[in-house]
């Protein structure tokens, strides 16, 4: 569950300066999701970060799953709304 901790735009800028590409978008049910395209270095170093999330969050988990390239999302990282 995350409300005003800008949860969204931490993981945008974490994955900037990680060289990811790919989206961050809270889900109806307050989750958030994260899809990240990068080496798995990257990935390791996002996953670390994204448990301690921005200054003001309480982060309860971070469940890293494997997904099909969406190449999409390949060339920017950015924040998207469920759904679109």
């Amino acid at each position: 569950m995350v409300q005003g901790v800008g949860y969204r735009f931490f993981a945008t800028r974490l994955a900037h300066r990680l060289g990811l590409t790919g989206y961050v978008q809270n889900l109806r049910d307050g989750r958030v999701e994260v899809y990240a395209i990068g080496p798995a270095s990257a990935h390791a170093s996002l996953r670390r970060e994204l448990g301690r999330g921005p200054s003001g969050a309480v982060v309860d988990d971070v469940i890293q799953e494997e997904a099909s390239l969406d190449q999409q999302f390949a060339n920017d990282f950015s924040i998207e709304h469920e759904g679109g």
